[in-house]
C-alpha cells in the first residue's frame, strides 16, 4: 500500500467523523449519515481524480473508503449523543482532516508530473470540497466561506509550503509532511488564537 493510499484512508476516516457529525446536527437516520459521512470523505478527493483524469476515480478502484466511511457513520450514529459539543467536534476533525488531505492531494497532482500552479490547486481541492458538499447539503453556512475564516488559505500554504520543498532538493515524503505540518498549524492556530484575514467592509460612495 503506498503512502499516498494511507494519506486517502486517514483522510477518509477523518472526514467522513466530521461529516456524520453534522449528520447528528441534523437528526437523520443511519442512512443519512452513512451518506453525509461518504460524501465528505470523498468529495474533495473525487473532484481531484476527475480533475486529474485518474482512473479509476480512486473510490471506484477500490471500494474500501466507502466501506470505512460508511463504518465510522454507524459508529457516530449510536455514539454522537455522548459528545457534548458536536459543532466543535466537527471544527477540530475538520483541522485534522485538512491537514490530511491536502498533502494527500498535493502528491497525487505531483506523482502525475504536474506542474507548481496545479499540484498547489489539487490540494486545495482535496482539502476543501468535501466540507464543503457536506454544510451545503445539510443547509449549513459552509467553513471554508465563514468571515475571515482560515481554511482554504490553510490548504493553499501547506500545498505551497509542499510544492517549496521539492524544489529545495527535499523527498517527497518529507515535503508532504511538511505540507501537513502547516496545514494543520495554520489552522489550529486559526481557532484557538482568533487568527483571520481581512475581511471587506463596504464604503459609502464619496
Amino acid at each position: 500500500m503506498s503512502f499516498l493510499t494511507l494519506l486517502d484512508y486517514a483522510s477518509v476516516i477523518v472526514f467522513a467523523a466530521s461529516g456524520a457529525m453534522v449528520a447528528s446536527r441534523a437528526q437523520l437516520d443511519i442512512v443519512g449519515f452513512a451518506f453525509i459521512a461518504c460524501l465528505t470523505a470523498v468529495g474533495g478527493g473525487t473532484v481531484r481524480d476527475v480533475l486529474l483524469d485518474r482512473h479509476p476515480v480512486f473510490w471506484v478502484g477500490d471500494p474500501m473508503p466507502i466501506l470505512l466511511a460508511s463504518g465510522v457513520a454507524v459508529l457516530v450514529f449510536f455514539t454522537a449523543h455522548l459528545v457534548e459539543s458536536r459543532l466543535r467536534w466537527v471544527i477540530w476533525l475538520d483541522t485534522f482532516a485538512l491537514a490530511i488531505a491536502v498533502p494527500a492531494g498535493t502528491g497525487a497532482a505531483m506523482e502525475l508530473g504536474h506542474g507548481p500552479v496545479i499540484v498547489v490547486l489539487m490540494g486545495m481541492a482535496t482539502g476543501s470540497l468535501g466540507g464543503l458538499l457536506r454544510d451545503v447539503v445539510c443547509n449549513e453556512l459552509p467553513l471554508v466561506l465563514k468571515q475571515g475564516e482560515l481554511y482554504i488559505s490553510c490548504a493553499m500554504a501547506g500545498a505551497i509550503v509542499a510544492v517549496t520543498l521539492i524544489w529545495l532538493g527535499l523527498a517527497p515524503g518529507s515535503a508532504l509532511i511538511g505540507c501537513a505540518a502547516v496545514t494543520w498549524a495554520t489552522r489550529a492556530g486559526s481557532l484557538a488564537f482568533g487568527w483571520h484575514l481581512p475581511v471587506y467592509k463596504p464604503r459609502p460612495p464619496r
